[in-house]
């Protein structure tokens, strides 16, 4: 039993790399970084070509809000797919401080198990900041139509007073604004819009158990 509960742990920890932080990392993929302007039931999904050459698609909608000390807090789901237990579905609440997304609570479910949430002290130890706002560390190059498989877009065109990267916001796209960005050696595009997106996450969250990060065995 030991051996198997060191499997779970490594394979929970080896998912925690894979979570946003502060270093703005899906792994070796850039999370979207635009101007957070969250709408409940509004998302999009985007392919990421990271410098790799290897190309994945995930969607982000806000599915959730709700007051944290006063201020608002919204609930941020996003869908990893080709993970060691397959495909997770993941969500964060977060608060926008100083111009950050601060997160807090973490919930995540695998396929046929239960949802879990993180325990308080791997949120903390997990926990960063996510730039929610880029305009006050870019240049505002002006206005570009921007066409992607999800349209053509009228987007105000930045790029990072840091050298790091350039993008291409929208008002009109949820929750982030991003259409495209180059960023690092990673690309993100805009692939499609979301409307009327509901929680993939169902039951009640669970406290986590490092067990249940387990694969499932076939059974006969």
């Amino acid at each position: 039993m030991t051996g198997l509960r060191q499997a779970a742990l490594a394979a929970f920890f080896s998912l925690l790399v894979a979570l946003p932080s502060g270093a703005q990392m899906f792994g070796r993929t850039q999370i979207p970084r635009g101007v957070f302007n969250p709408v409940v039931g509004a998302g999009a999904e985007y392919e990421m070509q990271g410098d790799s050459g290897k190309k994945t698609t995930m969607d982000f909608a806000i599915v959730g809000k709700e007051s944290i000390e006063g201020q608002d807090g919204y609930w941020m789901e996003f869908t990893m797919s080709g993970t060691p237990m397959g495909e997770m579905v993941i969500k964060m609440l977060s608060v926008v401080t100083n111009g950050n997304m601060v997160m807090s609570k973490t919930i995540m479910q695998m396929p046929g198990r239960p949802p879990m949430e993180m325990p308080a002290q791997m949120q903390n130890s997990s926990r960063g900041t996510n730039l929610a706002d880029i305009r006050n560390k870019a240049d505002d190059l002006g206005t570009e139509s921007v066409t992607t498989p999800a349209g053509t877009f009228s987007c105000h065109h930045y790029r990072m007073k840091d050298g790091s990267g350039e993008a291409w916001v929208s008002e009109s796209v949820h929750p982030f604004g991003l259409v495209k960005s180059v960023q690092n050696g990673s690309t993100t595009v805009l692939v499609k819009t979301l409307t009327d997106v509901k929680d993939k996450i169902t039951g009640t969250p669970q406290p986590f158990n490092p067990m249940l990060m387990m694969p499932q065995q076939p059974t006969n």
